[in-house]
């Protein structure tokens, strides 16, 4: 459900915060995106789909996901406040993905097209910078995790992931967790009973 002309003060406050400066025009910026509602398991985008939206979590979790050759949902992203969520290669060349994108509880977006995501980086030079500093560390934590996947055991993988974000383990069921850690949710159940 779509919700007309509200502010996005949490946006405004995040690219603040990850350029330093002010949003110099902050309700041109905002009229660029749509603010919805998502239901929990409601999917926002499908795959084989073209990839039209960019999203932005206001509030609530998300997660990306394939289908892989044996019908096993295998989840490879979760995004949670203030962080972004779209397939960016076929966002970009405006293309069908091969990821849905799932609400894992009630959750508030901010999404934006391609087209006005275009105008927007030409029109406001700030929000070029912002999208670079998000990107540059999306691809760096993309580049740990292959680094933890490869190196880490299954505990320690758990356990590293469980530390850095305590708020996915106690917000994502468990047979999420274990299938974006590679692991069986009963093996996770071990691991999380160890760990307590």
């Amino acid at each position: 459900m779509n919700i007309p002309d509200q502010p996005g003060p949490e946006l405004i406050k995040h690219i603040e915060i990850i350029t330093g400066a002010p949003v110099d025009d902050a309700g041109a910026v905002m009229h660029s995106f749509t603010r919805s509602q998502v239901e929990k398991k409601e999917i926002i985008q499908q795959a084989n789909h073209a990839c039209k939206n960019l999203f932005f979590v206001v509030r609530g979790c998300l997660r990306m996901f394939f289908v892989d050759s044996k019908g096993v949902e295998r989840t490879t992203q979760f995004a949670i406040e203030n962080w972004w969520l779209t397939d960016f290669l076929a966002f970009g060349k405006q293309q069908p993905t091969e990821f849905s994108i799932q609400a894992v509880e009630p959750t508030e977006v901010l999404s934006i097209s391609h087209d006005a995501y275009e105008l927007l980086l030409q029109e406001h030079p700030q929000m070029e910078r912002y999208f670079r500093k998000i990107y540059e560390r999306g691809y760096g934590a993309s580049l740990l995790r292959m680094r933890y996947q490869q190196d880490f055991s299954r505990e320690e993988l758990y356990r590293h992931f469980a530390s850095l974000f305590p708020e996915f383990v106690q917000r994502v069921p468990q047979y999420l967790l274990a299938s974006y850690l590679d692991i069986t949710p009963e093996y996770l159940s071990e691991l999380r009973k160890k760990r307590s």
